[in-house]
This record gives C-alpha cells, sequence and structure tokens, in this order.
C-alpha cells in the first residue's frame, strides 16, 4: 500500500528504497512499498563552547564561542548537495546528541589551534576580528564535507587559563596607557584654551576695528548710491508719465475703430436676420411638404404591404398542406420500406440460422468420423503392436501377415490379369539346334571342355535373329546398323 508523506516547513523527507538509486528529498511524497521514508529537522541548533587553544609562544588562552549551525539551504529554497550530505551523516542522529555536539566541537577546537598555533599572543590579541574571521571561514571549510552550514558565529573575548594572567596583565597595561594618554590630553586642552582665549581678544579687537572702518565706508558708498537712484527714478517717472499719455491717446483711436466696426457689424447682423427668417420660412414650408408626401407613400406603402401579407399568408398555408401532404406520404413509404427491410432481415436471420444448424450438424458428423477414425487407428496401432510382439519383433514376417490378412496379394493378382486381359500376343519359339546341350546348360551343368563353351556362344548368335525379329514385330524397333539388318520375310503361297 502507498502513503502520502507531507513534511513540515522546518522537516524534510528522506526516502530510500525501491525506485531510487541513492536518497531522495522532498517535502511531500507518495512513499510505496518496499520504501522508507525518515523526517529530519532542518532547524540550527546554538553549540557553546570553550576552546583551549595555544599560541606560537607556547601561551595557553580560552577562547569562548557560540556557533549556530544547521544544513545548508540552497538560496531559492531547494535542497542540494550540502543538505543531501546532511541527510545521510547528520540527519540519523539527534543534533542535540553528545555524537553531533563531539563532531563540531572537534571540528571548531582543531581549526583553532591549527590557526592560533601559527601566530603570536600579541597578534591574536591585537588583530582578535581577523584572527575571528579565520576562524570562520576555516570551520566552514571542514563543516562542508558534513553539509552543515554556519549561519552565525559569536566569539567572545579571549580569557586566561587558570593560572595564567597574560590577558589581564595587557589589560592592566592598556588601562595604564590610557589613563596616563588621558592625563596628557587634559593639560594639552588645558594649554590649547588659554592660548585661544588670548588669541581670541586680539581677533575680537581687530575685527572690532575693521568693522568700524567697513561701515564709514559702506555709509558713504550708501549716500552716493542713494542719490544716483533718486534721479534714475525721477527719469524713469518721467518716461513713464510720457508712455501712459501715449497709450491713452493710442486707446482712444483703438476705441474709436472698434465703435465704427461695431455699428457696420450691427448693421449687417439685422439685414442676414431678415434673411435669415425667410430662408428659415421657406424650409420649413418644405419640411411640410415633404411630411405629406411621406405620409401618403407610408399610407399607400401600408394599403399594399397588407394586400402582399394577406396573400403570403395564404400562399404559406397553401404550401403548408401541401408539404404536411408529402410528408405523409414519405413517411408512410418509409414505414412500408423499414416493414419490408426488417421482413427481409428476419428471413435473412433464418436462413442464417438454418445454415449454420446444416454447418454445425456437417461439423459434428465429421468430428465424430474424425474420433471413430481416431478410435480405430489406435486400435489398429494397439493391434499391430501386439502382432509385432507375438512375431518376436520380426518386421518382414508382420508386414507379409498384413499383405496376406489384407488380400494385398489376391488383388495384385486380380489387377495384372486384368490389365492383359483381351490381349493377343504373339508368341515365337526358336532354338538353337542343339536341344542336348541347351538343356545341359539350362540345368546348370558346365562343359567339360572348351569346345562345349564355344558352342553355347554359337547357340546364342543363332538365336539373335529370331529374337529381333519378334521384337520388330511386336513393338516395330529395328536393331542398330552395326548387329546387320533383318532377314527378309518369306511371302505367302
Amino acid at each position: 500500500m502507498a502513503s502520502f508523506r507531507v513534511a513540515d516547513a522546518s522537516e524534510y523527507l528522506a526516502i530510500t528504497g525501491w525506485g531510487i538509486d541513492d536518497v531522495k528529498l522532498a517535502k511531500k511524497a507518495w512513499v510505496w512499498v518496499g520504501q522508507q521514508c525518515k523526517k529530519f529537522d532542518i532547524t540550527p541548533v546554538n553549540y557553546e563552547f570553550e576552546v583551549h587553544a595555544m599560541s606560537s609562544e607556547k601561551l595557553p588562552f580560552i577562547l569562548p564561542a557560540v556557533f549556530t549551525i544547521g544544513p545548508k539551504i540552497a538560496d531559492d529554497g531547494t535542497h542540494g548537495a550540502s543538505l543531501l550530505l546532511y541527510a545521510k551523516l547528520i540527519a540519523p542522529h539527534d543534533k542535540n546528541s553528545s555524537h553531533v555536539r563531539e563532531l563540531v566541537k572537534g571540528v571548531i577546537e582543531g581549526e583553532t589551534r591549527v590557526l592560533a598555533a601559527s601566530m603570536t599572543m600579541e597578534e591574536i590579541f591585537q588583530g582578535t576580528k581577523s584572527f575571528k574571521q579565520a576562524v570562520f571561514e576555516n570551520v566552514q571549510l571542514e563543516l562542508n564535507q558534513f553539509g552543515l552550514y554556519i549561519y552565525n558565529a559569536n566569539v567572545k573575548q579571549l580569557v586566561d587559563v587558570p593560572g595564567q594572567e597574560y590577558f589581564s596583565y595587557l589589560g592592566q597595561k592598556t588601562q595604564q596607557g590610557a589613563v596616563n594618554q588621558a592625563k596628557v590630553d587634559v593639560a594639552e586642552a588645558r594649554m590649547r584654551g588659554a592660548v585661544g582665549a588670548k588669541e581670541r581678544e586680539g581677533t575680537t579687537l581687530q575685527k572690532a576695528a575693521e568693522v568700524d572702518a567697513q561701515t564709514k565706508v559702506f555709509r558713504v558708498r550708501q549716500e552716493a548710491i542713494g542719490i544716483k537712484e533718486q534721479a534714475k527714478v525721477e527719469a524713469e517717472v518721467k518716461v513713464f508719465e510720457n508712455e501712459r499719455e501715449a497709450v491713452v491717446a493710442a486707446a482712444k483711436a483703438d476705441l474709436a475703430t472698434k465703435k465704427a466696426a461695431w455699428d457696420r457689424q450691427t448693421k449687417v447682423a439685422e439685414v442676414e436676420a431678415d434673411k435669415a427668417v425667410a430662408i428659415r420660412e421657406a424650409e420649413l414650408q418644405m419640411e411640410v411638404e415633404r411630411k405629406n408626401a411621406l405620409r401618403l407613400t407610408e399610407k399607400l406603402k401600408a394599403e399594399q404591404l397588407s394586400k402582399a401579407t394577406v396573400q403570403y399568408d395564404t400562399q404559406v398555408q397553401d404550401s403548408n398542406a401541401a408539404l404536411y401532404s408529402r410528408q405523409k406520404a414519405a413517411e408512410a413509404k418509409l414505414y412500408e420500406q423499414q416493414k419490408a427491410a426488417e421482413a427481409r432481415k428476419a428471413q435473412a436471420d433464418a436462413q442464417f440460422f438454418e445454415q449454420k444448424l446444416a454447418e454445425d450438424a456437417k461439423l459434428y458428423a465429421k468430428k465424430k468420423e474424425a474420433e471413430s477414425l481416431a478410435t480405430v487407428g489406435k486400435a489398429k496401432a494397439d493391434y499391430v503392436a501386439s502382432m509385432l510382439q507375438a512375431l518376436g519383433g520380426n518386421y518382414h514376417a508382420l508386414r507379409d501377415y498384413l499383405m496376406i490378412d489384407g488380400g494385398l496379394y489376391q488383388e495384385m493378382a486380380r489387377i495384372n490379369a486384368g490389365a492383359v486381359s483381351g490381349m493377343q500376343p504373339k508368341i515365337s519359339i526358336w532354338t538353337n539346334g542343339s536341344d542336348g546341350a541347351g538343356g545341359d546348360l539350362a540345368a546348370g551343368g558346365a562343359g567339360p571342355s572348351g569346345g562345349a563353351a564355344m558352342q553355347q556362344v554359337a547357340g546364342v548368335y543363332k538365336m539373335l535373329p529370331p529374337l529381333l525379329s519378334t521384337v520388330h514385330e511386336q513393338t516395330g524397333m529395328l536393331p542398330p546398323a552395326w548387329m546387320g539388318a533383318l532377314p527378309p520375310k518369306e511371302e505367302a503361297n
């Protein structure tokens, strides 16, 4: 069975098993049979340590630190190789367990000790910020192989190991240096105050004299400027008055011109108004006549339309009646055709059923015939096997028996007799003139000397002419030329 698993906002699902090559990470997924699913938390955890280290001068010290560490999540919120490493190596353990804590502590202490061993105590104390940054970077490099990421690192002030007072003495030195520097700063400030007061008094007197001289010069300059500005204003006033008189004269002339234009426009407007009245009366009269014409046209249209409507309605009713009659006739014809088709279909179904029954009967008869033949063949096979066993495995004896029992020899004799029935063969009898010798040879006796053998050969040569003549008479075939020609036939008396 499959189950649908969903992880919380700060969790992921690690799925392994069937169909997954390594490990599949997801926020939600179907878990099938043969697969295993485990949730793991990705919330960062604070780890607080007191790292014991030693500088290059073999001076021990304690570095209190608080690291916020958790699995690394991609910037786009997706999981990557770091989260996959975390799921494989860290997630099977509780992130608050001693195993994970010792792992992180070992990495931090190792990197801190290595870095501190390469620096003097003064370098560590003076460059605390750079030292902390170097520790952070080196620790992060080692944690990458576990899929962990340092979200925050807070390294506190370096502390002396019990029994060592280096940082306290260094602090006192810094404190005393600050006090002495403060005293020097106070003395210098008092000295600068006294000198500054005296300098301020002299500067004040100098500034006062300079201000008085500048004030007198400024007063004279202002009086001259005032006279000059007054003459300029009087001239500008005179010019303004002249310009205003000119503007008034121009305005009067313009007003007279505009009055004349207004009178002319008034008279033209009166004439145009009279003409517009007459034109409007003519237009109204034309409009009245056009309306009358339209009224008469609409009346005639209405009368013609009513007649056309009545005629159209009558034609539509006639057409509908004719269409209804044709539809009914077509429906009746279609019904007859459907019934005829149904009848033909029923007849065809009946014929098909009869043919099917006949074919089924033939098939059943052939099936029974095949079964009977199979039974007979099996019986014959059993019979032949038993006969072969009774004859001691002699196949030749079994063959002869079966041929005799089946009447094969009688049938062969009958066929051969039928083949020669009605034939009139010509029978030729010839001899070599030595019956005694021939009889001895036929009996299988061999001559006691070579002369007897030569007589037999001569007898054979004597037999060839009548033999070739018989072949020619019965088949029409002539002997080859190298054997000679047939003897001429004697004419019948």
